[in-house]
Parts: C-alpha cells; sequence; structure tokens
C-alpha cells in the first residue's frame, strides 16, 4: 500500500477538519494527488521509465519537490490522463479541482509556496448534460411496486425509502444516514450533507404517512436503535443495500439499471418539485443542498413545455398593431 507523505497528509486532514470535506472527496483528493506525484517522477527521471505507476513510492515528497512544479507541469499531467490514462472531462475536470485545491492550500494557507502554479489551470470543457430522471407515471409505478413485497415490513420500509428519494431529493448517503431522533416536529428532518453540512428538511404529508406505517413494523430492539431504516440483519441499512432494493424494483417495472439509480431518484425529485410545483430556483438550490446554484440550473432546462407557457402568459404577447 503507498505511504502518505506527509506534506499530502498534511492537506488532507486540513480538508477534512478545517474545511469539513466529505470523506468520499478526501479519498478522491488523495487518489488523484498520488498519480500527479506518481506521473511527476516519470516526468522528471527520477525512476526508471519502464516501471509500472503502481510500484512508484511517493512517501519522499516533500515542498522541495512540489517548489519545481510549474503550469508546463501541470498541463503535461492533464494530457497524461486523458491520453494515457483516457480520462473523460469530468474525471479531468476532478483532478483540475484537486490540483487547484492542494496548491491553492500550499500558497494561501499555509505559505509554503510563493508562487501558486495552477492558478492560471484550466478546467477541461464539458458538453452540459441533462439531467436523467423518471417521469411522474414511472415514479407512481415504483412506489407501487414497493408496496406489492409480500413481506410487509420490507413492503413498508422501501416504499418509505423511495417516498423520500422523490419527494425530498435526498442523496443516498443522506437517507442511509437518518436517524429517527432527527425528525422533528412530526415534518422536518435534520439531514447532514456534502461537507457535512446540516440541513432541514420539510416532510410532506406522503413522506409522514409512509414514515409512521414503516415504524409500525419496524424491527423491535434493532442493533442501531437510532436508525430510521433497519435490515434483515437488524442494522442501519446500507448504502449498498438500499441501492441493490432500488435496482430490484427499477428492474421490476422495465428500467435499465445502467442508466436508472437511487441518484436518478434524487433528480426526479428536483424534476418534479420544478415542473408541477413552481418551486424558485434558490429555493430548490436549498432542498437539495448544493453549494452553488449553478449545480441546481440543470433543472431548469428540462421543462420546454414550461418555458413556452411563460413567454405566452406575457401580456405583451396578445398585443396587435
Amino acid at each position: 500500500m503507498t505511504k502518505i507523505p506527509i506534506i499530502l497528509e498534511d492537506y488532507l486532514n486540513y480538508m477534512e477538519t478545517i474545511k469539513g470535506t466529505s470523506p468520499n472527496t478526501i479519498k478522491e483528493y488523495f487518489f488523484d494527488l498520488r498519480t500527479f506525484f506518481k506521473f511527476l517522477k516519470i516526468r522528471y527521471k527520477l525512476v526508471d521509465d519502464k516501471i509500472e505507476l503502481k510500484d512508484i513510492f511517493i512517501e519522499d515528497i516533500d515542498i522541495d519537490f512540489i517548489k519545481r512544479v510549474n503550469i508546463q507541469d501541470l498541463h503535461a499531467y492533464i494530457s497524461y490522463i486523458d491520453k494515457i490514462r483516457d480520462n473523460g472531462n469530468l474525471t479531468k475536470s476532478r483532478k483540475v479541482a484537486s490540483l487547484r485545491s492542494f496548491f491553492n492550500y500550499l500558497h494561501s494557507k499555509v505559505n509554503l509556496l510563493d508562487m501558486n502554479p495552477a492558478l492560471q489551470l484550466e478546467s477541461p470543457k464539458t458538453k452540459s448534460r441533462l439531467p436523467v430522471y423518471l417521469t411522474l407515471e414511472q415514479s407512481h409505478k415504483l412506489l407501487d411496486e414497493a408496496l406489492a413485497n409480500k413481506n410487509e415490513e420490507y413492503a413498508k420500509r422501501d416504499y418509505a425509502i423511495i417516498m423520500m428519494f422523490l419527494n425530498c431529493g435526498l442523496r443516498l448517503s443522506e437517507l442511509s444516514s437518518i436517524d429517527i431522533d432527527k425528525i422533528r416536529n412530526d415534518d422536518t428532518l435534520l439531514v447532514i450533507g456534502k461537507g457535512n453540512k446540516e440541513r432541514t428538511i420539510f416532510l410532506n404529508k406522503a413522506c409522514i404517512e409512509a414514515i409512521n406505517d414503516y415504524l409500525k413494523v419496524r424491527p423491535k430492539n434493532p442493533k442501531d436503535k437510532k436508525a430510521l431504516f433497519i435490515s434483515k440483519q437488524k442494522n442501519r441499512l446500507s448504502n449498498r443495500a438500499i441501492q441493490h432494493m432500488i435496482d430490484k424494483y427499477l428492474e421490476k417495472i422495465g428500467l435499465d439499471t445502467s442508466v436508472y439509480s437511487t441518484h436518478k431518484l434524487r433528480h426526479t425529485a428536483a424534476t418534479l418539485m420544478y415542473k408541477y410545483g413552481n418551486v424558485d430556483i434558490r429555493a430548490l438550490q436549498e432542498i437539495l443542498g448544493h453549494e452553488s446554484v449553478a449545480t441546481t440550473q440543470i433543472y431548469t432546462h428540462i421543462d420546454n413545455e414550461r418555458l413556452r407557457d411563460a413567454v405566452k402568459s406575457n401580456p405583451l404577447g396578445k398585443r396587435k398593431k
């Protein structure tokens, strides 16, 4: 296993404890920067050019080594992950973000670099993609399929899970981590989102009824007493178990699980709220827990009929010469 240089360990600790970055993002930053350091060793001819990337050690990387890095090295790295490692634009953009964050930390936070070589590093252009989501009819079918489960406990549990995905726009990790005591005043849920940021979700009538119905059949004395959703083994239902369960129901209603997933249920919730709820984009941003409204704006491009109606509603649209 690759040993981690102290300078990288300090950066990751800063991101986790000071910035509150999620464990998954920390792991991605580590993998990205580890590959970057290994690439630099090849570029600087510090290792045999026949050595495999996985066999290059990086524990000797220090600030003196990093001070050598310039913008040309960064461009060469992006070219390397594009041509040699066949990374797509989204992955390359994430790796650019990792480099920017790391060098900004060294330059601006701990003052170990006089200049930031990543300051002018650009992200690869990515094609904007519209979110994949279930139609209203497909959403009803998915809920009906959960209710059709012959095991009453699982039927009510799975129905409540799907109902919350489709109504609240929760991330998978947010849903699996729900504790019973985080439901307040019967209609308010506190969830921990990306970056360990807490936000409030307001539960509608359908969600409240689904949760209450499930609580009636929820296993007694589970191993994790706080967890809302419990597995067959009486543990907190894991992310993987929830994904598997959702996949099973998606397949039953004829949807391709290579296209549709738990995250697509989050897209569905956002889409339905935007299309049918007349939700302000800023309100939708808060509901979904997006840090930037730019992320939320993908949902404003999905409903051409609504845009057409908005133009028609302009009172000047009926003016005659």
